[in-house]
């Protein structure tokens, strides 16, 4: 198993737009916050998510928001580790996605790493995903990096998928025979 937090291999960092989307967000924020909530935004404990890519073996253990603001460092890590794993295309995750797998991890009370089963996928490998399987979406929010397709070590599949339903922050879909959940930060819906 290859630990990311020792790789020193450059990775593609989130795009210019994402960082200004990001920052434009935390300036609303800061602007209707008043100092002692915008001061204890940033006393906030850090969120860390402890993963591992089912593919590749990789995994991850990183603090991916610190101090009120998303880690630049933690999302090049995380972007690394849920690219396409058919061609290494690494794509920006929406930190939307991370912070819905924060919060299920957080309600089920998971000690150990999130398996991923899928995490951004390119266009291409959507496609042939699309020819040999039911289920792939044509536009899949995959292809955005707004889905990630997990399991739970040692959590039934069922509570997973209800405590992902309880947060109302997107899509989730229900893969019994295939063993994960999707989760993405599209309208709510399931499936």
């Amino acid at each position: 198993m290859t630990d990311l937090e020792a790789r020193t291999e450059p990775a593609s960092a989130p795009g210019r737009r994402d960082f200004l989307r990001l920052g434009i967000g935390a300036a609303v924020a800061a602007s209707v916050l008043s100092p002692v909530d915008a001061m204890a935004m940033i006393k906030a404990p850090a969120r860390q998510l402890a993963m591992q890519n089912l593919h590749t073996g990789e995994s991850l253990k990183v603090d991916y928001w610190v101090k009120g603001r998303y880690s630049r460092e933690g999302l090049r890590a995380i972007n690394r580790l849920l690219r396409d794993h058919r061609n290494n295309e690494i794509h920006a995750i929406d930190p939307r996605v991370l912070d819905i797998l924060f919060q299920i991890n957080r309600m089920m009370g998971s000690r150990g790493p999130v398996h991923i089963v899928s995490g951004y996928r390119s266009p291409e490998t959507n496609a042939m995903l699309r020819e040999t399987s039911d289920g792939v979406a044509q536009n899949s929010f995959h292809m955005q990096g707004r889905a990630i397709d997990l399991r739970l070590p040692g959590r039934p599949l069922k509570q997973l998928r209800r405590a992902a339903l309880s947060l109302r922050a997107g899509g989730v879909g229900y893969y019994p025979e295939s063993e994960f959940v999707h989760v993405d930060t599209g309208p709510v819906r399931q499936w």
